[in-house]
């Protein structure tokens, strides 16, 4: 008769044998990824940040991975049709999603229902890039510093108004962040996209925003936009003359719209420990932190589990900007 030691025994060593057979499989399906082409999804149109900065990681990695990585771009409603598209993908590893800012971070705080959970819908590979945003002004306006900008918000309460490239971005949220800490208030003007929000702000329609780097920075050496400050806790290398927001007497003050790369949540982390390697490779490289740069993006990386964390803590963060701020998208 076998005795209850005997059973514990038995039930550890089966236990043991499992978890082996499990971990060899996991390698095994590694060592065999991938085994078809790889679809790159991005959730915004061809041109922008995020698409150059997923083409230049794809090209690179079908050549480390010896697969085709094809790019898709998969558009509209702030990120949720490719975001819902990923979610629902097989999750084997060949369906990644050049992930964003607004619709991992900001999306579950500004709309009740969403056909994706951002956290529980995807499995983190690692971060990729922070884009600075940076405050420009009319020249008319007469402000050169962020405390004038301030002084002049408070002088009139309401009467300033400030560019928003899309309700809920980056750079929306990241105003209401500026307003909250200043104790202003500047109205809000919705356009859709930089370009038209840029265009006003330079025209005098509206008398500030909060833009890309990459998309401001060439109507700033224009002279068509006064650059305030840039969101970076520390100034940007590429604009040393320019202070940050949070030097300009708002300490702490940090809002960057930021690109990583997802698949889809059950996608085997062998798999998933795979793609991060090989994608932190790609990233040290000189030439690709060259092209980043010149997108006006830096390059950053982490580990799958570092990215899960700073996803969660991003939410945290503009989930609680969203609801002092009234933001909603229903």
């Amino acid at each position: 008769m076998r005795t209850l030691s005997t059973r514990r025994s038995a039930i550890v060593k089966c236990l043991a044998v499992l978890a082996c057979a499990a971990a060899s499989t996991g390698t095994a399906f590694a060592d065999a990824y991938p085994s078809k082409p790889i679809n790159f999804v991005v959730p915004y149109p061809p041109g922008g940040a995020s698409d150059i900065i997923a083409r230049l990681i794809a090209e690179r990695l079908q050549t480390s991975l010896k697969q085709p990585v094809v790019v898709e771009n998969r558009p509209g409603a702030n990120g949720i049709i490719a975001y819902q598209y990923v979610a629902k993908a097989p999750a084997d590893g060949h369906t990644i999603l050049m992930a964003n800012i607004g619709p991992s971070a900001i999306n579950p705080s500004i709309y009740k229902k969403l056909p994706y959970d951002a956290l529980k819908d995807f499995a983190p590979v690692t971060l990729v890039s922070w884009v600075p945003l940076m405050v420009v002004a009319n020249p008319s306006l007469g402000v050169n510093t962020v405390p004038e900008l301030i002084a002049k918000a408070k002088v009139a309460p309401g009467t300033l108004s400030y560019g928003v490239s899309g309700n809920g971005t980056a750079g929306h949220l990241a105003m209401e962040l500026f307003k909250s800490n200043a104790g202003i208030d500047i109205k809000p003007v919705p356009y859709k996209g930089d370009t038209p929000a840029l265009s006003d702000t330079m025209a005098g329609q509206v008398n500030v925003m909060m833009a890309t780097v990459v998309a401001a920075a060439p109507h700033v050496a224009s002279g068509r936009l006064k650059a305030l400050a840039v969101t970076t806790k520390e100034r940007l290398p590429a604009s040393p003359n320019i202070p940050s927001v949070a030097e300009s007497g708002m300490p702490g003050f940090e809002a960057v719209s930021w690109g990583g790369i997802l698949a889809p949540a059950g996608t085997p982390k062998p798999v998933v420990d795979k793609l991060n390697a090989e994608i932190v490779k790609i990233l040290k490289l000189p030439e690709v932190k060259e092209r980043f740069a010149a997108a006006g993006a830096e390059v950053v990386h982490s580990t799958p589990e570092e990215f899960a964390k700073y996803i969660a803590d991003e939410t945290a963060k503009w989930g609680k900007i969203a609801q002092a701020a009234q933001v909603s998208m229903d």
